[in-house]
């Protein structure tokens, strides 16, 4: 079977043949080690080696490849030395991720290959932010995507495609369509002729190939990365066929035997070596001395990686690989005036001062542009510092997240401003899974900053009053700050931004416009993670943060008046929290009333209590109390909306405790 009629070069084929060879021969022996129980998982890619070796062949060093997990032909075609490749595949310590995590799910920066996480779809849109990187930069690099064809329902698929289209980026996205999501067959996934097709509905350039033939594969990935770098994204169906299952472990029972025939004839290897015999350059003779040469290429290193060392756990490098250290320089200012802010100002300050100060940070999200945003704080700033840096996005929370990560990679210092908090559920798993773990495994520091505009009290209702930063606090290499005074609004936000790691500043809306303060007009850095006394007590401590500072600092005013002396502690960051002034506190008062915004149970105080519980108990001499909404969604109407918000029941809780 012919798969061009092109002539190349004896050396030109030798080079396409060997890096075809390379991962099916390492597959193979991988799969004999499965066998014998010397490795413990494997996603095989035997017959799809053409699509990740055509691309990464028509790719240039400068650009981005993200793989998925049967493009092993991805890495040996961009030389990563096999050693810690094989020690990353077997869960070694010389690995990648130094066994933090196993298989494909990393990148390499250094060969600007950024690896896949499970959530299928999920770097797509990282795709997107590493192509407009490139853009911002002016450089000629391309982003390709890999995904499978399942894949092509979640939305984050979508979403990325859309952006790559509106924002007219080098990017190319490539579908592996090997006809099955693990068992499901395509003609469950989709109902269109190709998936190739949907480029329309985006305004983008789409291809359908055979993925089994390197010569069209390679042919076409060049046509598609011209037209990327003109700025007119590409979405490429390449027709391919796994013979293995979609792991080991699940078998190929679910597979027609009639389709591993008809595949097995087009098996690109075997396709490849038909075209050279027919081309009079090899012989069947030069394919087995060939083979071997290959074998022994990668025998020694594999040899060595089976036999290094398992990781060893160490609690104090592991907790230091969480977090990225504090910035070591930052800008020098004196401070300015002191004049009257009000909460929004400050943050609007803030963010204004900081992009003054580093032209890396820019601002991405809803109607962030013309508009303003829309509780305007970004008014102005397109003026100031144009369309670059000041960016509109569809309604795509995941895909701006994604993108972020993206834009953080190549330098830059994203900012994602979120309309209302309560909308980042739809970017949750980019926030929890992507952008919070990727520095432990393996990527450099990602310094993002996603706004979210939270609280209630403003009649809302129940999709644009929520307090959701609790959501976040078990999620270790995020860092969430809550601000529940004008200063702190503006020293905070500045912090988080120089901040190199990914941090959730949650804004309250109540405060934006009804909170205000003298202070001065320049931000100050400072380290997050650090509570403050916000009032000196003796009797009891109420911790708090956010408005419910404000709340606490009321009441405490009114108690005052009859003698009772109220200490109120400012958490003000949540994650990392400040252990050391919770126990200050409780030494000092024995009583601890816990006040928070979001609903009873599992609310971000309830870390506290058990906290209390656990360090401070011979301390207490009463119960720890909590004081918090009620267990329901927050209703849009006043009256409704007052009763069940945590301020109604502060008098009677602290009483309570109070009486003890």
């Amino acid at each position: 079977m012919a798969i061009t009629d092109k002539k190349i070069s004896k050396e030109t084929a030798l080079y396409i043949y060997k890096k075809l060879l390379l991962p099916r021969r390492i597959e193979e022996r991988m799969l004999m080690l499965l066998r014998q129980n010397k490795i413990s998982k494997w996603f095989s890619g035997i017959g799809q080696e053409a699509v990740g070796v055509g691309v990464t062949l028509s790719s240039e060093p400068e650009d981005y490849i993200l793989p998925m997990h049967r493009n092993l032909g991805v890495f040996t075609s961009r030389n990563v030395p096999l050693y810690p490749l094989f020690c990353q595949l077997f869960g070694k310590a010389d690995g990648f991720t130094e066994g933090r995590d196993r298989s494909f799910h990393f990148g390499i920066p250094d060969h600007k290959i950024i690896g896949m996480i499970s959530h299928l779809a999920a770097m797509m849109p990282v795709a997107d932010g590493l192509a407009l990187a490139k853009k911002l930069k002016q450089e000629n690099g391309v982003a390709f995507s890999f995904c499978g064809d399942g894949a092509t329902s979640e939305g984050d698929f979508h979403e990325a495609l859309n952006l790559a289209a509106v924002w007219k980026l080098p990017v190319v996205f490539i579908i592996e369509n090997n006809g099955y999501g693990l068992s499901t067959p395509t003609s469950e996934q989709y109902a269109c002729e190709h998936l190739s097709d949907r480029a329309k509905g985006y305004g983008m350039h789409g291809f359908n190939i055979d993925g089994n033939n390197i010569f069209e594969v390679m042919e076409t990935v060049g046509k598609a990365r011209e037209l990327a770098l003109k700025g007119e994204p590409v979405l490429i169906e390449a027709k391919t066929f796994r013979m293995r299952g979609h792991e080991e472990a699940s078998g190929t029972h679910y597979v027609p035997d009639i389709l591993f025939e008809n595949w097995a004839e087009k098996d690109p290897i075997h396709r490849f070596e038909q075209y050279l015999e027919a081309e009079g350059l090899f012989t069947t003779e030069d394919f087995e001395k060939i083979t071997k040469e290959v074998d022994a290429s990668f025998k020694e290193d594999l040899n060595k990686a089976l036999k290094a060392a398992d990781p060893v756990f160490n609690e104090e490098r592991e907790l230091n690989r969480v977090y990225a250290p504090e910035p070591y320089t930052l800008p020098e200012h004196k401070d300015g005036v002191t004049y009257e802010h009000r909460f929004v100002d400050a943050i609007q300050a803030s963010l204004r001062q900081t992009f003054e100060e580093d032209s890396s940070y820019l601002i991405m999200g809803q109607d962030v542009a013309e508009y303003g945003g829309v509780f305007k704080i970004t008014e102005g700033f397109l003026d100031q510092f144009g369309k670059d840096r000041v960016r509109n996005t569809p309604i795509i929370e995941s895909g701006a997240l994604g993108a972020a990560m993206g834009l953080a990679l190549e330098g830059f210092k994203p900012v994602v401003e979120m309309q209302f908090a309560d909308f980042i559920s739809c970017g949750f798993n980019q926030i929890v899974n992507n952008i919070a773990k990727s520095h432990y495994r393996w990527a450099p520091p990602l310094n993002i900053t996603i706004r979210a505009p939270h609280g209630g009290g403003v009649g809302a209702g129940p999709f644009h009053s929520q307090s959701v930063e609790g959501w976040f606090m078990q999620i270790p290499g995020l860092k969430v700050v809550v601000p529940g005074t004008v200063e702190d609004a503006m020293n905070l936000l500045y912090s988080s931004l120089y901040d190199p790691n990914p941090v959730l500043f949650f804004e309250h809306k109540k405060l934006y416009r009804s909170l205000k303060a003298q202070i001065p007009d320049k931000a100050n850095y400072e380290s997050l993670g650090k509570a403050k006394i916000r009032r000196e007590g003796t009797d009891a401590t109420i911790i708090t943060y956010g408005m419910g500072l404000q709340w606490a600092m009321e009441y405490a005013d009114r108690y005052a008046k009859n003698d009772i002396s109220i200490e109120v502690l400012d958490l003000r960051t949540l994650l990392p929290l400040d252990k050391e002034a919770i126990r200050n506190t409780v030494q000092k008062t024995g009583k601890v009333l816990l006040l928070q915004e979001p609903s009873l149970t599992l609310g971000p105080l309830s870390e506290i209590s058990a906290i209390i519980s656990e360090e401070c108990f011979e301390w207490l001499d009463a119960p720890v109390i909590r004081c918090a909404s009620k267990d329901i969604p927050i209703p849009h109407d006043k009256n409704l909306e007052n009763g069940f918000m945590a301020d109604s029941k502060l008098e009677e809780q602290l009483d309570k405790l109070l009486k003890y």
